[in-house]
């Protein structure tokens, strides 16, 4: 056998793109290429990233997790399909779009909604290109032959299927309601799109006279004053004495001609402010709801775009909300009324804003036309299949937020008045007045037959079509369908997704699946936090801190980011990074590649051999992979891919690397002079190859690429054989060693002291020591029979062993014991004592001089009381590892 050249350097430039189109034209990643197809398959559809733009760090982490878990089920034989695809993203890809018109000084209404379809195809495609590229770059194992797109011919079926459906089983409405509205993107938005921020304002507070006595007024608070346009009443609690003698009094609204009632309801606070509410039905959601109880009118004072409207005194009309609160504060301060004037005086406050979760522009409460589906019935089945354990959140945490959301569920406004999205199956006769809800497109009123039939211009929000993403890419078109994939592959068997989406995608997944596919979509759900950075505050542009995946794969490779994501991703925790992070997995990469180039580099001559005997390292090293496989196995059934990722790092750097591979140069002597026989040359080489093997493959999953580079030059392997597809470890009780673990454990205890000590005496590796081992009566024969590997480890000249009960240290050592043994280090032999001593004293006064301090810092109150938990116990473990070295220091001392 000859060796085999690695190159020098670890440059994953050199092969990631070679390896990936391997793999793909392989099929290496279709479920029909499983070695036991019959098996249960194991199934995960992508979330599917926007198709408005590149994939940030987030994609990066999210796809790291799912590839790795997918790899490691697929090398255990079983059929594991992962579904790709994309999401057209209705008003992200549309603002895209309309940015562009706006820079050419064009709008869509410009276009015509023809032309501007076409131009958003135009991004949907270029963007799409850009995404499907990256997910190879970062060695995303999809199957790409079945990639979907959610506007894709089949899901569009599917999409109106499921509106017709909803429709005709009495879920589906459409009616006035009191909605989320963007102005800048001229659309609804669900409750769940709008996000909440603590925002600076002003509290207004403004009096509302009495319409038959200018003398008496009520006194109103609100954040909002322009709104008071669209008041249609004041109300008050019945209880509250204040204002029990004003039932069926008016109240003149200010800047306008018309009075308003007092109203009585239970639900204002009497002590909070003044205990009087303006109601503005049409801009509130608890005044909409106080409107309908008590039948007042509803006055929308807005136009879509943000300005008001025909409702409100003509000077205001055609101002944007925030012009015309100022004109309305203006005109309340120039005084009204009486002598005392409207307005009484502003406050500062804080209060939480709705913004929109495109374009964080300010959500304004929006009386208008809208289609809902009544969520209630469809969360109790998925609230049920929680109940009964079909679904399982890792963490377990987020069970509580999946059951308080689907517990004060609310109805589900769905359709947007966008162009680019699934258009609402919906057609008006303008005829008759006939609503038709149909799956085919019509284009006569079946009610009367007339022509002149219109459908509606809206769009349905991009959730309606990814909550059906797990069945609807396995080819379900509609109710009570069956195809190929959805009989083998439904439901799937995980989600992997983060947090911020329990409410908007997963709980509406489980609702679509149980009520359209009769199961849940999947059986685990697991939940990863956010990719932050460093200060922990979320990546954005505008704070300039994030991170772009496709940079990481060129500087440090893909294995690099995959595996550093795997490692700091632990449950229930958002992951805090920052580029130098990717040193941690770009390290572990290169030492994978250098201490498998330093295996092959070394064939020249050697032989496999057919059932090599293995010595004491070899069962010890078994049986860490071993141990190492049960690990990983119960890491990744259990979704805990920061435990899986330690225990690879420390089997592979620690075990393999620093002991093992050390261990057998023992037998892999070259030269005239070596006492090594070619046959334990032979044999040597075989168990290590085999050992490199077998490590490569526990850890492809982690590191697909660089181990699957040297796996194939691997002369021990299969030939042709793909590591993507090899069997991957599992635990066996027969390689269980628990009596070789214990030695060895015991012979790395004595080298590491040995080690230590040396280190801590400043002797130089070219000094060969002398030592004296007096150990236990079960360590001695260990011991003895490694007494080679021992002196190869610690840079020994000699060792020697001393049995029976001794207590006299011998002349001119430093003594040290552990479990099993006292080690006698003769360090006068190899380095001037006097100077020893010096040095020891010296250390010992630094050491003393820090306890002191530490001693100080921690024996004041208000640093303890005050500083951070962390922090104080930083400190006591500093103190306690100091007064160890004293101690330890102060023993050598004593033996010199």
């Amino acid at each position: 056998m000859n060796s085999i050249e690695l190159a020098k350097a670890y440059d994953p430039k050199s092969f990631e793109d070679r390896i990936y189109a391997q793999w793909k034209d392989s099929c290496a990643f279709k479920p029909e290429s499983a070695k036991t197809p019959a098996l249960e398959p194991y199934v995960i559809t992508i979330p599917p990233p926007n198709v408005t733009g590149v994939l940030h760090l987030g994609h990066g982490l999210n796809n790291s997790i799912q590839d790795i878990i997918v790899r490691f089920h697929r090398m255990r034989g079983i059929p594991t399909l992962w579904v790709p695809g994309t999401d057209h993203a209705g008003i992200a890809t549309q603002n895209v779009v309309e940015r562009k018109l706006k820079e050419q000084g064009k709008s869509r209404r410009d276009l015509g909604r023809e032309k501007f379809l076409e131009e958003t195809w135009k991004v949907k495609n270029e963007h799409h290109a850009i995404i499907s590229k990256q997910l190879e770059k970062i060695g995303a194992s999809v199957d790409w032959n079945r990639e979907r797109f959610t506007m894709d011919e089949g899901l569009s079926r599917a999409v109106r299927e499921v509106f017709v459906t909803l429709y005709e089983r009495d879920l589906l409405y459409k009616g006035n309601y009191l909605v989320n509205w963007c102005t800048s993107c001229g659309t609804a938005l669900a409750d769940d799109e709008v996000e909440h921020d603590d925002t600076a304002g002003k509290m207004y507070h403004i009096r509302y006279y009495f319409t038959d006595d200018k003398e008496k007024y009520i006194e109103i608070a609100t954040t909002r004053p322009e709104t008071m346009l669209g008041d249609t009443a004041v109300a008050v609690h019945p209880e509250d004495e204040r204002y029990s003698a004003f039932k069926s009094k008016t109240l003149r609204l200010p800047l306008t001609d018309r009075d308003i009632p007092i109203i009585y309801d239970t639900y204002v606070e009497r002590g909070f402010g003044t205990g009087a509410l303006k109601v503005t039905p049409a801009h509130d959601p608890n005044d909409w709801e106080l409107g309908k109880k008590h039948s007042l009118p509803e006055i929308n004072i807005l136009n879509p775009d943000g300005t008001l409207n025909e409702n409100v005194p003509e000077k205001y009309r055609g101002l944007s909300v925030k012009k015309a609160r100022q004109a309305v504060i203006e005109d309340l301060t120039a005084g009204g009324m009486d002598a005392d004037g409207w307005f009484v005086k502003d406050e500062p406050i804080k209060h939480s804003v709705g913004h929109c979760y495109r374009c964080n522009t300010v959500i304004e409460p929006f009386l208008s036309e809208q289609w809902f589906v009544r969520m209630k019935p469809l969360a109790e089945k998925a609230l049920a299949c929680w109940k009964k354990g079909d679904i399982i959140f890792y963490p377990k945490k987020w069970e509580n937020t999946y059951k308080h959301w689907m517990e004060n569920i609310r109805d589900w406004c769905i359709s947007r008045q966008l162009w680019w999205g699934h258009r609402i199956p919906a057609w008006t006769c303008l005829t008759c007045g006939k609503l038709t809800v149909s799956r085919n497109d019509i284009d006569t009123c079946p009610d009367c037959k007339s022509k002149d039939i219109e459908q509606d211009p809206d769009v349905l929000d991009t959730w309606f079509s990814s909550w059906l993403w797990p069945f609807s890419t396995l080819g379900w078109e509609k109710v009570n369908d069956s195809t190929p994939d959805l009989e083998k592959y439904y439901p799937t068997t995980a989600l992997v997704t983060g947090y911020d989406i329990i409410p908007f995608w997963v709980a509406r997944m489980i609702m679509a699946g149980m009520e359209f596919a009769g199961k849940a979509p999947f059986r685990d759900i697991y939940i990863h936090g956010l990719v932050r950075d460093k200060q922990g505050r979320k990546m954005s542009k505008s704070l300039g801190n994030g991170i772009d995946p496709l940079e990481l794969v060129d500087e440090f490779g893909a294995d690099a980011m995959k595996f550093t994501l795997a490692f700091i991703c632990a449950q229930g925790q958002d992951v805090l990074v920052d580029k130098d992070s990717f040193k941690l997995g770009s390290k572990f990469a290169n030492k994978i590649w250098n201490a498998s180039r330093y295996i092959l580099m070394n064939l020249d001559g050697r032989n496999t051999i057919q059932n090599p005997q293995l010595n004491a390292a070899d069962k010890w090293i078994y049986s860490r992979l071993n141990n190492a496989a049960k690990l990983m196995h119960e890491a990744f059934f259990s979704y805990r891919f920061n435990d899986a990722a330690q225990t690879a790092y420390e089997f592979f750097w620690n075990d393999f690397c620093d002991w093992y591979v050390e261990a057998t140069k023992l037998s892999m002597k070259g030269g005239a002079d070596s006492d090594v026989s070619s046959a334990e040359k032979d044999r040597a080489t075989t168990v290590l190859l085999d050992v490199l093997s077998e490590s490569l493959r526990l850890l492809h999953p982690l590191l697909p690429f660089v181990t699957e580079e040297i796996y194939s030059k691997l002369p021990n392997t299969v030939k042709g054989e793909l590591l993507i597809n090899a069997h991957y470890p599992e635990y066996s009780e027969v390689r269980n060693s628990q009596t070789e673990e214990k030695n060895f454990s015991a012979l790395q205890s004595l080298v590491g002291m040995i080690r230590t000590l040396r280190s801590e005496c400043g002797i130089t590796p070219d000094k060969k020591l002398r030592v004296l081992v007096r150990p236990a009566p079960e360590l001695k024969k260990p011991f003895k029979e490694n007494e080679g590997l021992i002196i190869l480890l610690a840079g020994l000249g000699e060792i020697q062993f001393e049995s029976g009960v001794n207590t006299q240290k011998p002349s001119g050592s430093i003594g040290m014991a552990a479990s099993g043994f006292e080690v006698f280090v003769f360090v006068a032999e190899a380095i001037d004592t006097a100077a020893l001593k010096k040095k020891f004293n010296s250390d010992l006064e630094k050491d003393r001089k820090y306890i002191e301090s530490l001693r100080i810092k921690l024996s004041n109150e208000q640093f303890v009381k005050n500083a951070p938990a962390e922090l104080v116990a930083e400190q006591k473990s500093k103190l306690e590892e100091t007064l160890l070295r004293t101690e330890k220091f102060d023993s050598y001392l004593r033996d010199l």
